[in-house]
């Protein structure tokens, strides 16, 4: 009998191990082998949940961004084994931004069952919490670095969110807060709402929501820590 590819969700904010559901805990001890972008916050994170009597029991691999497929045939034979496995993301939910989608979509290919465990979602979270469209919304990743690309990039996206009604997301890395919430008021319609989620589920934890023109009236400035960006023209 063929292994299962387990998704595994971790926190999204430091020190929140109680977000994790107890599915997530109950599943996690029939699971020895794992993928993990980064092995020592995967090792420090199922170490917190305490569930396991010892890590040394565990396997860990390492699939990111740069791993090729031609890796994955031996990166995933514990499946063909028979064992099961489980995949961990950095922060929250794998193969939502996440290089856990090269083995989800190789367990697809290859006829193992793959089980998506519930757990913290940045992106889900935000949209819940905005008060924005949630019929109708699309997920960018991460906007252009790049002043002039950024500010086309914006522009396009505000165009499409009034065509359809849709709500625009995208994440950036903390140290960029600052300076793609300045691009965003900046580039947007006054009247587009805008929301800044920051630290969801953490101590800093903000989600407010609003007109691009009121965000101007004021400006924040925002601390380093995790943050997706929603606006609906």
């Amino acid at each position: 009998m063929a292994g299962k590819l387990f998704l595994i969700p971790t926190i999204i904010s430091d020190h929140q191990q109680g977000v994790i559901p107890q599915q997530v805990r109950e599943a996690l001890p029939g699971i020895k082998h794992f993928l993990a972008e980064d092995v020592r916050t995967a090792r420090r994170y199922l170490s917190s949940l305490k569930v396991y009597p010892s890590m040394e029991e565990l396997n860990f691999e390492t699939l990111n961004k740069e791993t090729p497929s031609a890796s994955l045939p031996p990166l995933m034979k514990p499946l063909a084994d028979g064992l099961n496995m489980g995949v961990i993301s950095e922060s929250g939910c794998p193969g939502v931004a996440d290089p856990g989608a090269l083995a989800v979509a190789y367990a697809h290919e290859h006829g193992f069952q793959v089980v998506p465990l519930v757990g913290p979602s940045s992106i889900l979270l935000a949209l819940m919490a905005s008060g924005l469209n949630g019929q109708q919304f699309a997920f960018h990743g991460y906007l252009p670095i790049e002043s002039k690309e950024a500010s086309k990039k914006i522009q396009e996206l505000e165009r499409e969110s009034k065509l359809k009604n849709q709500t625009q997301i995208f994440i950036e890395t903390p140290y960029r807060n600052n300076s793609v919430f300045t691009h965003l008021i900046k580039n947007l319609h006054p009247n587009t709402r805008l929301t800044v989620a920051l630290d969801i589920t953490g101590q800093q934890e903000v989600i407010t929501t609003k007109p691009v023109m009121v965000w101007r009236s004021n400006p924040a400035e925002w601390p380093k820590a995790p943050a997706v960006f929603l606006f609906l023209a």
